[in-house]
């Protein structure tokens, strides 16, 4: 496109391409019809960054085309940075107080047991040590502990078995307490798409590919044709980019697997929080611009949330609750 039309035609087109249309452009109405009449979204994107993405699509086709059959593929899809790897493999495994408390107790009962053993050898030692005892002492000095004493004895059993039950029901109120949360879910997906690549690397703002991101409820996914906006002319010979292509052409969706899903008596607006609220992306979905394959960073549980809500300054919520009342 950069090839066919000015920077000065473009930039009208890619803000608005409906408004170019109507005003009788012929090139325009051309690519309309061409198109089966699909209107192209619409970016609210300046014009310095427009004509930045432009030159980053032309530096991109003049490349030799070997170059640009290096591209994202299925072998490398799953592979996660270090860092974020172990955030998503942490992100579901937090450790409890209740947790580190047991852990304590175990630890003082086993430092407490070996105190004592090492107590009573060194008492033993002294004794063993001295002239004045009789008949009866020396048998009761060397008398051997008889251990099965101690795991026959009702106590120790009974100590037992409600710690059993203890660790048991803290278990099962785990568990309850966990039914719904997906924190560090990471599905694979359809095609081996990479923020690392797109967001973090080369920088390209979340709003390019996910348009209603600062206007809508939801943030929505992007479409097949907003991914041709580049890759008509980059990367064309890679693996993944051609399932791009086949989705075109069979006038089927990408089916993407959704990652983020609220229960549905929670009530969520994305632009109230991004637009209204202020709030990054990274707020909610972590260091997504070094993601290789995206995880459910956060929670999402109404606990977090709640707090989010209270350490997020006054003013801020008072301004989303008037544009939204």
């Amino acid at each position: 496109m950069h090839k066919r039309r000015p920077i000065s035609w473009l930039i009208p087109w890619i803000k608005n391409s409906s408004k170019v249309v109507a005003s009788g452009d012929e090139y325009a109405v051309k690519i309309f019809n061409q198109y089966q009449k699909q209107q192209m979204p619409s970016f609210q994107l300046s014009d310095a960054e427009i004509t930045s993405i432009i030159s980053y699509v032309a530096a991109e086709s003049d490349k030799p085309a070997t170059a640009a059959a290096g591209g994202v593929t299925a072998e490398n899809a799953g592979k996660v940075d270090g860092a974020d790897g172990g955030a998503a493999a942490g992100a579901g495994t937090g450790n409890s107080t209740i947790d580190i408390l047991l852990i304590v107790l175990v630890v003082v009962l086993l430092v407490l047991v070996v105190t004592l053993v090492i107590i009573a050898n060194i008492m033993k030692d002294v004794l063993r040590g001295r002239k004045d005892l009789d008949g009866r002492d020396v048998e009761q000095l060397e008398q051997r502990f008889d251990f099965s004493k101690i795991y026959k004895s009702p106590v120790v059993r009974g100590l037992a078995l409600g710690l059993f039950v203890l660790v048991v029901l803290y278990e099962s109120v785990q568990g309850v307490m966990a039914i719904g949360l997906a924190q560090g879910y990471q599905p694979t997906q359809p095609i081996a798409f990479s923020h690392k690549l797109h967001a973090g690397e080369n920088q390209i703002n979340c709003s390019y590919c996910h348009t209603s991101v600062y206007k809508s409820k939801s943030a929505n996914i992007p479409s097949a044709n907003i991914c041709m906006n580049c890759h008509s002319q980059i990367k064309t010979e890679s693996p993944e980019i051609k399932k791009i292509y086949r989705a075109i052409e069979r006038k089927q969706p990408i089916q993407w697997v959704r990652i983020h899903n609220l229960p549905d008596l929670a009530y969520f607006n994305h632009s109230q929080h991004t637009q209204v609220g202020g709030i990054e992306c990274q707020t909610c979905h972590g260091p997504i611009q070094n993601m290789e394959v995206v995880y459910q960073y956060s929670p999402l549980t109404m606990g977090w949330c709640i707090n989010c809500h209270r350490e997020t300054p006054s003013t801020r919520r008072a301004t989303a609750t008037t544009t939204t009342s």
